[in-house]
């Protein structure tokens, strides 16, 4: 397959848009016209590349109105980095085209523009209660995130440190010892495997809480 493949259903699809097409004007792969708009632009590439997004990014000071097209992807794996990739050039205010080469369908992912992301307080939240919660900076960054610390961790090695030292004991004396408010939750949750209930409100250390407090 060829940048080139491309050209004709991209050209079809902005001709029936009413645009003056040209392929190879200067160092542009596709620039058209239509009337006294801004001139549109679009780099042809057979798939995502920084590269690609160097080249669009370059454009955008002759243009705002600047594409990529590439092949639509297929499967669910093709799926899900296509969106990716948009979601990276909406940030970029690039427009992304995708060229169905079974029959040349052109379909416009994205328009060029500027972005704004979309926050998430609900998110930001969470990761500001977690900061919160945990005591010190036990991980380091760029660590894989398996076995890393967490504040609810911490908590739950709080209660296990309540219970090696008093044995077997009521939820809200290892609340009071440890001072994690949640220690009854944490003990009956039992995420870790470290806790076993004795009696109603009554837990002990298992083999496995005492390994963790090693």
């Amino acid at each position: 397959m060829r940048e080139s493949d491309l050209y004709g259903p991209v050209k079809a699809f902005l001709l029936a848009q009413g645009y003056d097409v040209k392929g190879e004007v200067g160092a542009l792969d596709v620039l058209a016209i239509r009337g006294d708009e801004p001139p549109l632009v679009v780099e042809l590439k057979t798939g995502f590349s920084l590269t690609l997004l160097h080249q669009a990014i370059a454009r955008q000071a002759i243009t705002d109105l600047v594409y990529v097209a590439v092949p639509q992807p297929s499967g669910k794996a093709g799926a899900k980095a296509l969106r990716a990739n948009v979601g990276l050039c909406r940030r970029l205010g690039l427009g992304v085209l995708t060229v169905r080469l079974s029959d040349g369908l052109v379909m416009a992912q994205a328009d060029p523009g500027p972005f704004q992301p979309r926050k998430q307080p609900r998110r930001r939240a969470t990761l500001l209660r977690e900061f919160q919660r945990l005591a010190g900076d036990p991980n380091r960054g760029g660590s894989v995130r398996q076995g890393l610390m967490t504040g609810y961790r911490q908590d739950a090695l709080r209660c296990a440190a309540v219970l090696s030292g008093a044995g077997p004991s009521r939820g809200r004396d290892v609340a009071a010892a440890s001072g994690v408010a949640m220690a009854t939750r944490i003990m009956a949750d039992n995420h870790h495997g470290w806790f076993r209930r004795v009696s109603t409100g009554v837990y002990a250390l298992t083999d496995a809480g005492r390994a963790a407090l090693e």
